[in-house]
């Protein structure tokens, strides 16, 4: 039976701990993960979580805990992982535009490491030749992702070394004797088509016989998770298959076998978290019936910056008559959540849950108009349990300097 947290248990977790309110289910978080694990048995793989979509350290020690490995963007990301437990063989770092000298900390940490520039490249290779395995990032120039914000393989992106520019990373490799252990590629967020893996297989696999230490292929992330109702999640059975078998159908150079890796962020996180809050003002107008919350773009701001559709019910009211509202923040700026939505009668003092909202929701909050930001809860074995206070004025004063 799929993972959920009822109505009930969101209101009780409200009520306890406040609201603007992030709340985590555990066991959803497992259930994903196990559908990887199960769909990919017939294949060489390891997956890595990619923290970025929420680095709370009691959820990056539960990801441990399940058995899985961890991606980080940044070196801050990969003291979390170390600090939350994880081996330095367990954390992989895929940089981007970063100053050297994080490469340099990744290195003395232990990690696996993705470079994604010529720059990095040359200056790791001068530094350490081919004393540290390491994996480099290309762009494939596939677009794919459901919105541009997030799409990173395509020609236009800034991610990743371009895949015209073989011959400059053989000139670096070569010059430099750099051990080449790993091809990486994203191509972008919330893919539907398991047919965009393949293409991204088939540009690594003219690749391969370039670099003759390759031990690893690692493809990114970005599965789909159903956001509107009736979407579908990526087939991750139907993935898994249609890549065993454009490995098992490909002559690759020597009949090398691969380890398959990716880092599954969204996909983990994002159907465990749901980010609830109260209504406090209802304003009836000529063009629309406002629903404002003590929320706003400061603690969810996918819906303003990337138009993303977050799933909203109201809780206290679920059996209420259906009527249009458009549901907004309390934020001086346009917050919308969502406009001219069709939900169940909303009360002012009633409850939404914000579903979706474990992937880039707390992770991308903010104090604008110093408003605090919320508490996180995470409910295991039916136990809910503080992860993170809410804010206080000492937050917003900590690092400030008051000049006499």
């Amino acid at each position: 039976m799929p993972a959920h947290l009822s109505n009930e248990q969101l209101i009780q977790t409200a009520k306890e701990f406040g609201t603007p309110l992030y709340v985590y289910h555990a066991e959803k978080i497992k259930e994903q993960y196990q559908k990887l694990t199960n769909g990919f048995s017939i294949l060489n793989t390891k997956f890595f979580y990619a923290s970025k979509a929420l680095t709370n350290i009691n959820i990056l020690r539960y990801i441990k805990e399940i058995g899985c490995n961890v991606d980080c963007s940044s070196i801050n990301e990969v003291r979390l992982a170390l600090h939350a437990g994880f081996e330095p063989q367990s954390i992989l770092y895929t940089s981007n535009g970063i100053a050297f000298s994080e490469i340099e900390e990744a290195v003395t940490a232990g990690v696996h490491i993705n470079i994604d520039s010529l720059s990095n490249l040359e200056k790791f290779g001068k530094k350490y030749g081919h004393s540290y395995p390491v994996g480099i990032r290309i762009r494939p120039n596939i677009m794919a992702g459901g919105n541009l914000k997030i799409s990173t393989g395509h020609e236009g992106s800034k991610f990743g070394i371009p895949v015209e520019q073989l011959n400059k990373i053989e000139e670096i490799v070569k010059a430099n004797n750099i051990f080449i252990r790993t091809l990486h590629i994203h191509t972008g967020s919330d893919i539907k088509d398991a047919d965009v893996f393949v293409k991204g297989i088939e540009v690594l696999f003219e690749l391969i016989p370039h670099f003759p230490e390759l031990e690893v292929i690692d493809l990114g992330g970005g599965f789909k998770v159903p956001y509107i109702p009736g979407e579908k999640e990526t087939d991750i059975n139907l993935l898994a298959q249609k890549i065993k078998e454009t490995f098992d159908n490909h002559p690759i150079a020597g009949g090398k076998k691969f380890q398959l890796w990716f880092e599954p962020g969204k996909f983990l996180v994002s159907e465990c978290g749901y980010l609830v809050a109260q209504v406090t003002v209802l304003k009836e107008t000529a063009g629309a019936i406002f629903a404002a919350v003590d929320s706003g773009l400061n603690h969810l701001i996918r819906p303003m910056m990337y138009d993303a559709y977050h799933h909203i019910n109201n809780i206290s009211n679920p059996t209420g008559k259906l009527k249009s509202f458009t549901v907004t923040g309390n934020i001086c700026e346009t917050d919308t959540f969502a406009a001219n939505r069709e939900l169940t009668e909303i009360r002012e003092g009633d409850y939404l849950a914000f579903l979706n909202a474990g992937a880039y929701g707390f992770e991308m909050a903010s104090n604008y108009n110093s408003r605090f930001k919320p508490a996180e809860v995470l409910i295991r074995d039916s136990k809910a349990k503080l992860i993170r206070r809410r804010d206080d004025m000492n937050d917003l004063l900590k690092n400030q300097i008051e000049l006499g």
